[in-house]
């Protein structure tokens, strides 16, 4: 495939149509958050059970990344894009008309490679067409996109369910993405494409230990770290998963056809530090909405709604400081931003779990919820600039499909963590029911007694601590950033993008 006219390029356009389904995507893995309670009622489950309807989307969505990135450099990332754009759709609308958490689930799951055929396309396209002295203003509008889905997800998630039901968070996307497959297809140049060969002894060992290692860790819990059936444990499925992963990475160092994981990549140093950071924001920012969105309904009696508002602090700052972020990070080492935002991030979740308690007045849980506003306006752009802007044109797609993979990696551990870590805390803290049955399977989708929300509080105030933690580690990788080095390349598709101004 040809390289269009230079003059044909227009950056912010393609830009702006590519950032309305990448939002939808981002929003997915947070929208059903303040919505398991609902499903739990509307479909009869449990806690433990309505968690895979995330974690199967995260796994999902995950494990293709890395071929999904060299498929957009193969076939060129628009068309990539609208495919999966358009099974995304489809699968949204398949995850409203679901009548039971199985087929939700596996809808989610179609849902999820939906996703993954979409994400790494967004940030190649950026790498391509915007050239590195302006990328700043581009990552910025790329990481406002993150940062705020994955609060707007949560407040909106809030609002179908209580005015329309919980399947209207699947329904919304059908317009949306009919909406951004009209505007992507009329606004996103084709670039030029490179011939790839597909590792797939590589896609094989990288999604088996993938998934052994999310299902040993969130259902641990479930089997009380032990056997789950025959000589097969908890401990031996994350162990081998491990194991498996530690085998994908040494095939990948020893393969003759070309790497799934191109391990040259990390030659640069932001871009393996980038990609350690980027891990513990997913983790981060999955983890921490659970907790809260169960404290809001179960404690406190909220509706999805109120629980959802509890957050509107932390989407307006976001949004508003992101774009500014952006176009500084082009004059300022981004290093210094991502240190801020990584250190706020921690802060603000110790502060929620100090702040949780049963009686607590609801106002004061605005002020951490402010201070997460900052952490995510500071974080999401300069950690994005900072791992990507050495990386060269022909290495867009799969230096992508690398970062959104650790991003998403991070999600998926994120999500198994917190729920064999709840389901911990309430073993340890609730009382037992009669027969000896405590913790998350005790646990519906309405309010509690009011003897049970101190322990309930407390669990959730503990688990709390946990993203608070790796959101500090985070902190810790960012000092071990380079400033950035001065571009000493500019592709053809660039130059044409540096003489059009920015809109928007």
């Amino acid at each position: 495939m040809s390289t269009p006219p230079a003059t044909a390029v227009r950056p912010w356009p393609a830009l702006w149509s590519l950032v309305i389904g990448f939002f939808m995507i981002l929003i997915d893995t947070t929208i059903v958050s303040v919505a398991n309670p609902a499903i739990m009622r509307g479909l009869h489950t449990d806690i433990n059970t309505v968690i895979w309807v995330t974690s199967a989307y995260l796994l999902a969505y995950a494990v293709p990344l890395l071929i999904t990135g060299r498929l957009g450099d193969r076939f060129g990332p628009k068309n990539l894009y609208l495919i999966g754009l358009t099974i995304f759709t489809l699968a949204s609308l398949w995850c409203g008309l679901s009548g039971s958490v199985e087929v939700l689930i596996i809808a989610r799951t179609v849902q999820g490679l939906g996703a993954a055929l979409m994400t790494p396309q967004t940030m190649a396209v950026i790498t391509r067409i915007f050239p590195p002295d302006r990328r700043g203003a581009a990552m910025g509008l790329w990481g406002a996109t993150a940062g705020v889905a994955t609060l707007v997800g949560p407040i909106l998630g809030g609002v179908l369910v209580d005015g329309i039901g919980w399947e209207w968070i699947f329904f919304i996307n059908v317009p949306v993405g009919i909406i951004g497959f009209i505007m992507v297809w009329r606004n996103v140049p084709q670039l030029a494409t490179s011939a790839h060969r597909f590792d797939i002894v590589g896609v094989f060992l990288s999604a088996v230990g993938m998934f052994l290692l999310v299902f040993g860790i969130q259902e641990g819990g479930t089997y009380n770290w032990g056997t789950i059936v025959g000589p097969i444990s908890v401990w031996g499925l994350i162990i081998a998963g491990i194991v498996v992963l530690a085998a994908f990475v040494g095939w990948q160092a020893i393969t003759k056809s070309e790497p799934l994981l191109p391990l040259d990549l990390f030659k640069d140093r932001n871009f393996s530090v980038g990609n350690l950071v980027i891990t513990t924001v997913g983790f981060t920012i999955t983890c921490m909405s659970l907790p809260l969105v169960f404290f809001y309904q179960t404690v406190r009696g909220l509706t999805p709604t109120q629980s959802a508002l509890m957050l509107v602090p932390m989407a307006v700052i976001s949004a508003g400081l992101a774009p500014v972020v952006g176009k500084m990070i082009d004059r300022v080492n981004p290093k210094w931003f991502a240190l801020f935002g990584l250190t706020v991030l921690s802060v603000s979740l110790l502060w929620y779990s100090l702040l949780m308690t049963p009686d607590q007045p609801l106002w004061m849980m605005l002020f951490p919820s402010a201070l997460l506003g900052f952490a995510n306006g500071f974080m999401w752009g300069p950690v994005s600039n900072m791992t990507t802007r050495n990386l060269p044109p022909h290495k867009a797609g799969a230096g992508s499909g690398v970062f959104n993979t650790t991003r998403q990696i991070g999600a998926v551990l994120g999500s198994a963590s917190i729920a064999a870590l709840i389901q911990a805390r309430l073993t340890a803290e609730m009382p037992a029911a009669p027969g000896g049955a405590s913790g998350l399977s005790e646990i519906g989708g309405g309010e509690l007694p009011v003897f049970l929300h101190e322990p309930f509080t407390t669990a959730m105030s503990q688990t709390l601590l946990l993203p608070a933690a790796i959101a500090l580690l985070g902190a810790l990788f960012v000092l071990f950033f380079q400033k950035p080095k001065k571009a000493a390349w500019a592709a053809p598709e660039t130059r044409a993008a540096a003489s059009v101004p920015a809109e928007g």
